[in-house]
């Protein structure tokens, strides 16, 4: 595998950042690059919106770090760093559904820092049916638990009293039941 061995070892430095406390090793095809020890990350950067389908981290917790590491250190060009980041979740089992919502997301930030409106009315052309099918089931899943929470408070209010004064003891077939 092409990340040196190891686990991720961070602390917290406030709500979205975290200080690499141990170096993270990647070898490329052509070269190798290390992330620093109190190198600071924000995992994957994925809005809040959408966190229900790709979480802030996960199997491709190191991509990401390295991401973030190749796009503000410049060591490589942003598609270079994107390229990487790619062929990274690749090689971590990221499922290729998953890393192409992933390195999509992150070629679109990186052609539209210091874009021309030309560029962004395309990207709205593209995007805008893109977020609204994304944006379909978060809605549908938000109205869901949205409702099950209703329903579980009902069913508590209806039940949870009423059997909390109740002896509900398991008993075995043929048994005598005792009350109390």
């Amino acid at each position: 595998m092409p990340f040196v061995d190891g686990d991720i070892t961070v602390r917290q430095i406030d709500a979205e950042t975290w200080e690499l406390r141990e170096e993270v090793g990647y070898r490329a095809r052509e070269e190798t690059f290390t992330v620093p020890v109190g190198f600071r990350t924000d995992f994957a950067s994925v809005p809040t919106v959408f966190v229900w389908l790709i979480p802030r981290y996960g199997v491709y917790t190191k991509a990401a770090i390295l991401h973030d590491f190749l796009c503000r250190m410049a060591p490589v060009s942003r598609a270079d760093a994107d390229g990487i980041f790619r062929r990274a979740l690749r090689e971590l089992g990221v499922s290729a559904l998953r890393r192409w919502i992933m390195w999509a997301a992150v070629r679109a930030g990186g052609q539209l820092s210091g874009a021309g409106a030309g560029q962004w009315l395309l990207w709205l052309v593209v995007t805008v049916p893109a977020v609204a099918f994304l944006a379909v089931p978060a809605l549908v899943l938000t109205v869901w638990l949205a409702l099950f929470w209703v329903l579980e408070w009902v069913a508590y209010l209806f039940t949870g009293r009423a059997a909390a004064g109740r002896d509900n003891q398991p008993s075995f077939s043929g048994a005598p039941q005792t009350e109390s």
